[in-house]
């Protein structure tokens, strides 16, 4: 099949050819730098799939443009999905194939890793040293034994960062609606997310965007926390309200804040903007705070999770032109 991949990087084209080559899939790749949007879809004419990450926009104007120009499969190098209209591509008779799974391990690493560098100040000590100052004034952390740590939602990334912070002896707490015997299994438990709120050292979210959970964590939510509450976001940005966390930082109420993920990152993250002004009033002051620390989305960035997203991208595609219908399609239920 003819496919037309936006957002492309290196790295993008390096996994992608491999697991093309591999699989002797045969398809015919066609890579673009450019995100895909209402002013891009066009370069996609006369290509039988369109492939997109996760901050191109697939809206009705874009699904419009897509299918006139012959595209019939959306292959989405992601397991989010919020970034299409999923009525439109009905309407329009588009096929949406996405990567339900690649390395759960990977993101639930990223989380550990943003919760330690947090509360360690393992950024600080590092910038301190190469400079040669060995002061311990203002790198005092916690023992994560012991804490409360909470997980909102507990698919397998969830899952694998409850079982990670039980290594470190922390009690585990969950809320999903959709609950996991593999909770208990590993020394977890649900709760109701008010409880969970309120209890928790440290609170890590893990779940879908979607209407119900859109800023979730916003100020009504932060007030049920606990004072010094440490809140990590490696999901989608616009779970959390970024101008309720920044009152929550402000106040104290929020102690620490580490996002790989933030709500308006389509015009800033997979960018070099270092000689640029960045604009996003929001985001700047997020940055100026001591106790923040925002890494560009790449909880998912590893080896394994990169062959492992354009293996399942490649064998949708392959699916597709065999049979009709990705390997993996947006499931049903959460078409609502």
């Amino acid at each position: 099949m003819k496919v037309a991949v936006f957002s492309t990087r290196p790295y993008d084209r390096e996994f992608l050819d491999s697991a093309n080559d591999e699989s002797k899939a045969g398809h015919a790749l066609f890579y673009l730098e450019s995100r895909l949007n209402s002013q891009t879809a066009h370069l996609a004419r006369d290509h039988d799939c369109v492939c997109a990450f996760v901050n191109d926009q697939l809206g009705r104007a874009e699904l419009e443009i897509l299918a006139a120009g012959g595209t019939r499969l959306i292959a989405l190098r992601s397991a989010g999905f919020n970034n299409v209209d999923l009525d439109a591509a009905d309407a329009l008779g588009l096929r949406i194939g996405r990567v339900p799974a690649y390395s759960p391990d990977a993101i639930a690493e990223h989380a550990a890793a943003l919760i330690l560098t947090l509360n360690r100040k393992i950024h600080k000590a590092y910038a301190r040293v190469r400079e040669g100052n060995f002061a311990l004034e203002g790198l005092l952390g916690f023992d994560l034994k012991g804490k409360v740590a909470g997980v909102i939602g507990t698919g397998k990334i969830g899952i694998n960062l409850a079982r990670i912070l039980k290594g470190f002896g922390c009690e585990v707490l969950a809320s999903d609606p959709f609950e996991t015997p593999e909770l208990a299994a590993i020394g977890g438990r649900y709760v109701p997310l008010d409880e969970l709120l309120a209890r928790c050292d440290v609170i890590s979210l893990h779940c879908p965007l979607t209407p119900e959970t859109h800023h979730m964590i916003g100020r009504e939510a932060i007030a049920k926390m606990k004072r010094g509450v440490m809140l990590i976001n490696t999901s989608r940005g616009a779970v959390m309200d970024a101008r309720a966390i920044i009152a929550g930082l402000k106040s104290g109420k929020v102690g620490y804040v580490g996002l790989d993920v933030y709500e308006e990152e389509e015009d800033l993250f997979f960018e070099n903007l270092s000689d640029q002004v960045i604009r996003d009033d929001v985001f700047v002051r997020l940055m100026t705070f001591p106790n923040v620390l925002i890494t560009g989305h790449q909880g998912f960035f590893t080896r394994e999770a990169m062959t492992a997203i354009a293996g399942t991208t490649i064998d949708n595609i392959s699916a597709f032109e065999r049979s009709g219908a990705p390997l993996h399609p947006v499931p049903s239920e959460r078409r609502g």
